[in-house]
């Protein structure tokens, strides 16, 4: 039987999350200027495809966008993205998120991501610590089954409010839980 121990569990995540970091999803490249371009188009698709986002979007004091997460997994898993934090939609803070698994899990998916800052006590807290870890104070804003986000998720008083669309892939859902968002220079 094999003796699995947390650091050859740490490490073969650590190996997963740079492996998916490593994959060409594009956001390598750390050029704010790319970057900003293609949270724009991921803002504008969001905004376009359900359009209660964008007063989720106009209350909310800052919003952190992550235009392409890619996912990938067998066992081991991880997750690994760049975005940038826009207040009054100007890029202020770059962004990396990173998310490491392990359990029955197998294939690959790519999704965008928006948490949308509600209070200034949740804006303040992300923006000055080290890495902000989304957990399960996230309040998830899901479409019901005619494609429109629920109504209550848009006018929820949650600090803050997570948004997850555009999945594309193999594996069956999308989870913020775990990720680890850390501050970067692009």
């Amino acid at each position: 039987m094999s003796n699995f121990t947390r650091r050859k569990f740490l490490v073969a995540a650590g190996a997963t999350t740079a492996m998916t970091a490593a994959c060409g999803n594009g956001v390598g490249s750390n050029n704010a200027a790319t970057l900003d371009a293609r949270i724009d188009a991921a803002r504008d698709y969001l905004f376009n495809r359900y359009p209660a986002t964008m007063d989720l979007d106009n209350k909310a004091l800052g919003t952190l966008w992550m235009p392409l997460v890619t996912k990938a997994g067998f066992m081991f898993g991880g997750a690994y993205g760049q975005g940038a934090l826009r207040i009054n939609n100007v890029s202020v803070d770059y962004y990396s998120a990173a998310q490491a698994s392990f359990g029955l899990q197998i294939g690959a998916q790519q999704y965008a991501h928006a948490l949308f800052f509600m209070t200034e006590d949740a804006l303040s807290t992300f923006r000055h610590s080290p890495g902000w870890s989304a957990g399960g104070d996230l309040e998830y804003a899901l479409k019901d089954q005619g494609g429109n986000l629920s109504a209550k998720t848009v006018t929820a008083l949650d600090p803050v409010i997570a948004v997850v669309y555009g999945q594309a892939g193999l594996i069956v859902g999308a989870s913020l839980e775990g990720t680890k968002y850390t501050r970067i220079i692009p």
